[in-house]
């Protein structure tokens, strides 16, 4: 991973106050109905035991006579069953690309992953979500589970910090490993290029209709939107730096022109794939400031409210 300087080196350089404070009037949401295996601070629209009024029923035998309305039994003298909306526990999960694919452009893309997910799982945090991360790049599979409450921003942050991009990503095992080692159900946001020599297809399906609603976010530089604005030109050698693997190439229109086209060909495949898979796909170039992102994008898109 390149060392600049402008990456991130402490948790306050991945989230400031000010953004913490638009933040703090944020929720993680999901387009599904959710039921976790502990009690905890989120409504759902699955009826059952809590503190909220939701509606009234007929009452049956077996019920619970606790939950009779005994006023309505007194006006009408039928039995009717009070029923609440339950609280539940929603989980965020933070699955960081870390390959070498990711440190790359200005703004660097792995450092604007870094910085979304900060803002993303702090969101989490301050609503007593249960939140975790994953990295997953060439040093490894990297991850942090169990965080819930404002108190564990700092945990999250310093995680986020420690990690590097470099090598090739193992995507459809990182996935296939999150997957399989999920507690109760909730919300999944991918950060990633999705820059993979074998496609995401794969690795997306592990996840998809697994207990996760599931948001992949493509992060794009702008070097790679335009290479040709960005002085990308002439003879040139090209090493992949992921596998090592080099190629010559002499730039001219027509190369960027093919370019563009198998750019635009591989976002739209990613896109068809997550649209048949219920996966969310939201194209984001690193140029768009995070609080807008989060504050505009994403609140539109379903993920926050």
């Amino acid at each position: 991973m390149t060392d600049r300087a402008d990456a991130p080196k402490s948790v306050d350089q991945l989230i400031d106050g000010p953004l913490m404070a638009r933040l703090d009037a944020l929720d993680v949401t999901s387009r599904k109905i959710f039921q976790g295996k502990v009690q905890g601070e989120r409504r759902s629209r699955r009826r059952g035991q809590s503190v909220e009024f939701a509606d009234f029923r007929p009452y049956v035998a077996g019920d619970d006579l606790r939950f009779v309305d005994w006023n309505i039994y007194g006006r009408l003298d039928r039995l009717f069953l009070k029923l609440f909306l339950e609280e539940e526990d929603l989980s965020l999960v933070l699955a960081i690309d870390c390959s070498g694919s990711m440190d790359w452009g200005t703004p660097n893309k792995f450092d604007y992953a870094r910085r979304v997910a900060m803002a993303l799982g702090y969101v989490g945090l301050v609503n007593h979500n249960r939140v975790s991360a994953f990295g997953f790049g060439g040093d490894g599979f990297h991850p942090l589970t169990g965080l819930r409450g404002r108190r564990r921003t700092r945990d999250l942050g310093q995680w986020l910090v420690d990690r590097t991009a470099s090598g090739d990503a193992g995507f459809d095992e990182a996935m296939r490993t999150i997957a399989l080692g999920r507690q109760g159900r909730g919300v999944m946001v991918v950060l990633s290029d999705f820059l993979f020599r074998d496609g995401a297809e794969k690795g997306l399906r592990s996840v998809a209709g697994r207990g996760f609603d599931v948001y992949a976010l493509q992060l794009i530089a702008p070097e790679e939107r335009d290479p040709g604005m960005h002085g990308l030109t002439g003879d040139l050698r090209f090493i992949d730096c992921e596998d090592g693997a080099e190629v010559e190439m002499t730039i001219t229109s027509k190369a960027l022109e093919a370019y563009g086209q198998a750019t635009v060909a591989h976002a739209t495949a990613l896109r068809d794939f997550c649209v048949r898979r219920g996966i969310v796909h939201v194209p984001v170039p690193t140029t768009t400031p995070v609080d807008e992102l989060l504050l505009d994008y994403l609140r539109k898109r379903g993920l926050l409210r």
